[in-house]
């Protein structure tokens, strides 16, 4: 069974980090209805639904794909690239520690999981500002004897590389080719989103169906005719802070 790790939203979620967008109010007793409602797809679609305490003085740790990449053999904690964030990584760490032992990065290093597309054995490594060269290196000789390989990935218009594509499972990807060059996924089908829905790319592949943000009904159609079954989540409060339906959580399989 597929485990999803949650985190319940800070009540300092309003101050959380932003790049991209400008500050909207952020209605936290809706964020948290709509992680409710989050947590009901993950649990719906199979999943063993972890819910962990809220670190209300950490306004971004709603977001958990950050804090770590979890593969087969191991789970890896890095240097997250906001300073503002770097606390949330011990007690995520702490909790993985219930399902796999857990490597670290070192500085210079910065990675953040929302960076991290995993298809196959190969992680794209989005170059941004959250994620550098130095966590691409240390990746690969942490996992290359685990049969994995780190391949960078230039990134542009938004804050992290699962912002521009996700796996949608298998050799398939939900892509935004303003954000990132299809190319890149050599051998993998590609799903482009509407033109209109520029933040569509986002999407969570579990179990038979694929979680997609409600704000996207153009892509998620795409997504249908490619013979999948997306299952649309409202997540409107989290998209405020420049986050989407992978960054609530840290699937363990």
């Amino acid at each position: 069974m597929i485990t999803a790790l949650t985190r319940s939203p800070s009540a300092s979620l309003g101050d959380c980090e932003l790049t991209f967008l400008d500050r909207q109010t952020i209605d936290i007793e809706r964020a948290r209805a709509q992680h409710a409602a989050y947590r009901a797809a993950l649990a719906a679609a199979g999943a063993h639904v972890v819910l962990l305490p809220s670190l209300d003085e950490l306004p971004d740790s709603v977001f958990v794909e950050d804090t770590a990449i979890v593969l087969d053999p191991f789970a890896i904690v890095s240097p997250m690239g906001a300073v503002s964030r770097r606390r949330e990584s011990a007690p995520m760490a702490a909790v993985l520690k219930r399902y796999r032992a857990v490597a670290a990065l070192t500085e210079p290093a910065t990675l953040d999981g929302g960076d991290v597309a995993r298809v196959g054995r190969t992680l794209y490594v989005g170059q941004t500002a959250r994620t550098n060269s130095a966590a691409v290196d240390q990746l690969n000789a942490l996992i290359g004897p685990a049969g994995y390989r780190a391949v960078s990935v230039l990134v542009t218009g938004c804050l992290h590389l699962k912002s521009a594509v996700t796996s949608i499972g298998g050799s398939r990807v939900l892509l935004n080719p303003e954000w990132v060059d299809p190319e890149t996924f050599e051998g993998a089908t590609v799903v482009t989103v509407d033109p209109d829905e520029p933040f569509g790319a986002n999407a969570l592949p579990i179990g038979d169906v694929v979680i997609v943000p409600a704000s996207a009904p153009k892509t998620r159609e795409r997504l249908r005719c490619a013979g999948l079954t997306p299952v649309a989540v409202d997540i409107s409060e989290f998209e405020k802070a420049e986050a989407a339906v992978t960054c609530l959580s840290i699937l363990i399989t």
